[in-house]
């Protein structure tokens, strides 16, 4: 698939998946390391944030192994043309969908989350404002859970109701593809988990993009604006962006490098 042709689609549809933008040769250590990194943690003391696993929440900080595909010509491509040059690594979460685990309700993703402490307020501006990229690391089949989106949910209100938001819905599409693909989605679209009914784990990691303008600043802990939005009332915003150790930022691609300058460790914090 061809970079416009992505970009065309992310812009009219919404999402889409492209294959291939990992190497076939390459997932399969990088899904063994990942793997490994998360089963580490897994059972890790509650941090000062109260985060336990921490790999869960800024897996870069911990496994660099999918770092060479964070640039990859798609998103660029698409980030490029929607924001302009300058645009922003947030969140790098592994997503795991286990056999038998419970499903995941229709949900937007932060900042249009309604159920957030800071979100923004519907109904939301016509044009994407945030990329939600899920590199498959694993097959993404119908059977062992692939995700769920309804396509248009971006350009509609979200709909709050928890029993609803649990149900089937009529217009549901399952993102399947092969693994080294990539589902790329704007933010704003209601997507779903549902149960795995395999006998192995399906592994993906989520990355969001963001334009240089969009303020990050209440979902890293220690900066004034998530202390006054959130943790002064005693809310919590489940978004954390860690800073990224200076030593691992240094190691990263040059291109990967400068999507992570917004928020790299300082010499007080390294120490």
């Amino acid at each position: 698939m061809e970079v416009k042709d992505v970009s065309v689609r992310i812009k009219r549809d919404g999402w889409c998946v492209v294959e291939g933008v990992i190497p076939a040769s390459e997932v399969g250590s990088i899904r063994e390391s990942i793997v490994k990194t998360v089963d580490f943690h897994e059972h890790s003391e509650p941090d000062e944030f109260g985060v336990t696993n921490p790999s869960r929440r800024g897996l870069i900080n911990y496994d660099q192994s999918l770092a060479p595909y964070l640039a990859n010509k798609y998103v660029m491509g698409v980030t490029n043309e929607l924001w302009g040059k300058w645009v922003k690594i947030t969140i790098t979460t592994p997503v795991f969908n286990r056999p038998g685990g419970k499903p995941q309700g229709w949900h937007a993703d932060w900042p249009f989350n309604q159920t957030h402490p800071v979100a923004i307020k519907e109904p939301f501006p016509d044009t994407p404002m945030y990329l939600t990229m899920i590199y498959m690391l694993s097959d993404f089949t119908e059977e062992n859970g692939a995700t769920l989106l309804v396509p248009g949910s971006h350009r509609v209100l979200y709909d709050h109701d928890q029993e609803t938001r649990m149900e089937p819905h009529p217009d549901q599409i399952q993102a399947v593809g092969p693994a080294g693909s990539a589902l790329i989605f704007d933010s704003r679209m209601w997507h779903a988990v549902p149960v795995n009914k395999t006998d192995e784990i399906r592994v993906g990691v989520t990355v969001r993009y963001a334009p240089w303008w969009l303020n990050l600043n209440c979902i890293i802990p220690g900066r004034p604006e998530r202390e006054f939005m959130t943790d002064s009332d005693g809310t919590k915003e489940r978004n954390i962006q860690f800073p990224l150790p200076r030593k691992v930022f240094h190691a990263l691609p040059k291109e990967v490098q400068d999507l992570f300058l917004h928020n790299v460790e300082s010499s007080r914090q390294a120490h």
